[in-house]
């Protein structure tokens, strides 16, 4: 499998295509979305959706991984989507349809789940484009550009013939999942979630991608307007909330196992606490260098299709932005949405922490991803006539 290109500098690179291989007909994209968003953020369970996305990304990246190539997959707050390669679609498919089981029936956040043939996806036009946002040692985030990716999404939830059904089966790689962490306050005056995608496909599309990023970069840097800092901002919890230790219970396969998962995270929280305020380091771990690179590998700024971002920004910065995607909407060139929060809450994915191997998926306090992502819809249905959904 050829290795796919890696991106360094996001604002730089991202939106050019030339920094992306073009995914052949022989690739799949696995997806993965929550239902039923709505009720669950009416009962306070914002985290337990983040922590099932990020559950999508670790066990489908080591799935349908081939030797030590890394592969492209992205959390999107309420859901996930990986980039196939050929020969691993049977692995992707049993490890969606684990998920959603599991999903399911223990953690009572219910999946949709889907393979779309990148074929199907050429065949109508939509080309599919995928790179990694490479931050060395085998820690990267998948960017996907492309009308191809937003189609296969929306011909999973709109189309059965797409679609998976849940069966119980093994999870490799949900050990690694946790969200420990406190939710970081905004730093400068708001938390913006940011989602853009183009009306036009091929390369109008991403040329009007291309140019809207550069003009959110003039208003604001993004990479000024990293959400948790250099790491400073973040303050572990002691201890966990109860929820989130419920949520690693529960990605448990026994009882037995999850009161040991439980037990260890107790202990890891309260040794990282202690380590942080005394500013002591062990002679294997150094805390300051975790929690600095737990910042330098969010995922604040991504592509799926079109940029999605998770900013902190003044208020002016906020309205600026708002205001330039506005006027690009009203022009007929983009749907977006956007939400607000007053905090960025944080999944990990930690592996081998010896071999410094660990990424973070960032969303907006209160799932802001989804509440954008509603506002994008509602946007589009009104392009089209259609009626907004009410839920997800």
């Amino acid at each position: 499998m050829p290795q796919l290109p890696a991106i360094h500098d996001f604002a730089a690179e991202a939106a050019d295509p030339g920094h992306y291989a073009a995914l052949g007909g022989d690739w799949s994209l696995a997806i993965a979305d929550v239902v039923g968003s709505t009720r669950l953020a009416a009962e306070g369970r914002h985290r337990d959706v983040n922590f099932v996305a990020a559950a999508v990304v670790a066990v489908l990246s080591k799935a349908v991984q081939m030797g030590n190539s890394p592969v492209a997959c992205q959390f999107g707050g309420d859901g996930a989507i990986a980039a196939v390669p050929p020969g691993r679609e049977e692995e992707a498919r049993a490890a969606l349809t684990a998920l959603a089981h599991w999903a399911g029936a223990d953690v009572d956040v219910p999946l949709r789940i889907g393979i779309v043939a990148v074929r199907a996806l050429l065949d109508q036009g939509l080309e599919v484009m995928a790179a990694l946002h490479d931050f060395g040692n085998g820690n990267s985030f998948g960017l996907f550009l492309g009308s191809g990716v937003v189609a296969a999404d929306a011909w999973v939830k709109e189309d059965a013939r797409w679609r998976l059904d849940p069966a119980p089966g093994p999870l490799p790689g949900l050990e690694t999942v946790s969200c420990r962490w406190r939710p970081v306050p905004q730093h400068r005056g708001t938390v913006l979630c940011v989602i853009i995608d183009a009306v036009e496909d091929g390369v109008a599309g991403m040329a009007t991608l291309a140019r809207v990023q550069a003009e959110i970069e003039r208003i604001v840097p993004t990479e000024a307007a990293a959400p948790l800092g250099g790491g400073e901002r973040m303050v572990t919890r002691w201890p966990p909330s109860w929820r989130s230790l419920l949520m690693e219970a529960r990605a448990s396969r026994s009882r037995l196992a999850a009161i040991g998962r439980v037990g260890k995270a107790l202990l890891a929280s309260a040794t990282l606490s202690v380590l942080l305020r005394m500013g002591w380091r062990l002679p294997s771990f150094d805390p300051e260098h975790y929690r600095r690179t737990t910042a330098e590998r969010s995922d604040f700024r991504k592509a799926a299709g079109g940029p999605r971002m998770v900013l902190d920004v003044t208020e002016d910065e906020a309205a600026a932005i708002e205001r330039r995607l506005a006027e690009e909407a009203a022009a007929g060139a983009i749907c977006y949405g956007t939400a607000r929060a007053d905090a960025t809450t944080i999944t990990c994915l930690v592996g081998d922490l010896a071999a410094d191997q660990h990424v973070h998926f960032l969303d907006g306090d209160g799932l802001g991803f989804w509440r954008a992502s509603v506002m994008l819809k509602a946007m589009k249905a009104g392009k089209t006539g259609a009626v907004a959904p009410q839920s997800l």
